[in-house]
């Protein structure tokens, strides 16, 4: 493939996983704006479990990447036949794992905020709100399982449009059930009064209508997914098993591991008040419109070097993961300035307390400075995992997140308060896109394959 070819393929590719992961992004966007409306209380209950819902649900998209990886592969082989075979044993695998996840997460949820650190003004808002979203993990499971099959198999297209319908349905359904019955323009419009309940009902159901359009139409109508091309076993076989284990265990390893440094964060940054829990949950949020961009070409860079591998071309698997990273870089550095100078607005989108709004500004400014090499890290990674190299990447995110995040974030937040946490959130991530980088170029992450 000419070097045009190559980048039309990859941006072809990315824009339409890019749009999915903003949609998704604004659908936080959308939850955060209507719960701030209720208070910083209200925002902080969820914020101080957000943590929490991330640890969950990144172990079940990780036992997807075990089984995805191998679809990509395959496809990229040409046996699309053994490929369908993978899902088939995929989705009874899942699902069955996200069913056990969602019964420890509810057995949990009573007692999790105040683990967390959480008063007694927001413990029973944060405890409800999680215990619905543990109820739906099998919802979320079963929509993005169908989501990444269907990225690998080299269709963005539909995730991306249907998840762009899942923001139109949030915030409908959260309109309805956050807040109570009232007028509006002189028309009475029907409301639950639910509140912080609302809004996680809101993205279950949400995610239920549009994960079973993403499960039909990948099981009836993708032409290389169609299950109807081929009969197969739901049972799963050892030997996919064994290597969705070797793709997947590594990632969810270091998910847990990264999310518990991420609640160890969040117990950090509880004590300083229920007005830097609320603003570091929305600078969060914001700054996860300048991230998503990312993510998405990540998932490009999955597909397009499982393919290549697949295919056994690795010189082709190298040059689009550089691509892909530099693509990265350039978009979140773009997103990086856009956020620094859009600060103000961002806060202010989410919350009318001045407070949180002060301190909301401080914390996105530190972390823009980190987009790019934030961008490298997260592309990198997601060409990593379509070669299959997951260990030796997990262990970096790991080490870096633990030894140089959160110890900086304790030293500097006593004297800088939450402005400390994110400065150490900024150096590390600079740091994990440098050694993120050195692997790339060190091919060390194709050298055991043939």
């Amino acid at each position: 493939m000419r070097l045009r070819d190559q980048l039309r393929l990859t941006a072809l590719l990315s824009m339409p996983s890019i749009l999915a992961q903003v949609s998704s992004i604004i659908m936080q966007y959308i939850d955060a704006a209507m719960v701030g409306s209720l208070g910083a209380a209200a925002s902080a209950s969820i914020g101080l479990v957000s943590t929490s819902t991330w640890l969950f649900w990144s172990i079940c998209s990780a036992v997807v990447s075990g089984f995805s990886v191998q679809v990509a592969q395959l496809i990229g082989a040409g046996k699309n036949a053994d490929a369908r075979s993978v899902v088939r044993q995929a989705l009874t695998a899942t699902m069955l794992f996200s069913i056990a996840i969602a019964a420890l997460a509810c057995s949990i949820s009573g007692s999790l905020p105040s683990w967390l650190g959480g008063n007694n003004e927001i413990t029973n808002d944060a405890s409800a709100y999680f215990l619905i979203f543990a109820a739906g993990l099998p919802v979320f499971q079963l929509g993005y399982f169908s989501g990444a099959v269907l990225r690998c198999s080299g269709n963005m297209f539909v995730p991306g449009m249907l998840n762009v319908m899942m923001c139109v349905l949030d915030v409908l359904f959260n309109s309805i059930l956050i807040f109570p019955t009232r007028e509006i323009f002189g028309i009475t419009v029907y409301g639950a009064g639910l509140g912080v309940q609302g809004a996680a009902l809101g993205t279950v159901l949400a995610e239920l209508v549009v994960g079973v359009l993403m499960f039909l139409y990948m099981w009836r109508w993708s032409p290389q997914l169609d299950m109807r091309l081929s009969s197969g076993s739901f049972i799963p076989k050892l030997k996919v098993l064994k290597k969705a284990t070797r793709i997947g265990l590594p990632i969810a390893v270091e998910h847990v591991i990264v999310c518990g440094a991420q609640i160890l964060s969040t117990v950090i940054v509880a004590p300083l008040g229920t007005i830097a829990i609320a603003a570091n949950a929305f600078a969060v949020t914001a700054e996860s419109l300048c991230y998503m961009p990312g993510y998405g070409i990540g998932e490009a860079a999955t597909t397009l070097v499982g393919q290549s591998v697949g295919a056994s071309r690795k010189a082709l698997a190298r040059r689009f993961a550089k691509i892909s990273v530099y693509s990265g870089m350039l978009v979140m550095g773009v997103m990086g300035v856009v956020m620094y100078a859009a600060a103000p607005q961002m806060m202010n989108f989410f919350t009318p307390d001045a407070g949180v709004q002060e301190l909301g500004v401080s914390i996105l400014r530190i972390e823009a400075w980190a987009e790019p090499m934030f961008a490298a890290a997260i592309v990198s990674y997601g060409a990593f995992v379509g070669a299959g190299d997951t260990l030796i990447p997990s262990c970096m995110n790991l080490g870096s997140i633990w030894l140089v995040r959160l110890t900086l974030a304790a030293l500097l937040a006593p004297v800088y308060g939450l402005d400390g946490v994110w400065i150490a959130m900024c150096v590390e991530l600079c740091f994990r896109g440098f050694i993120f980088l050195w692997r790339l170029y060190s091919g060390a992450w194709l050298k055991k394959l043939a």
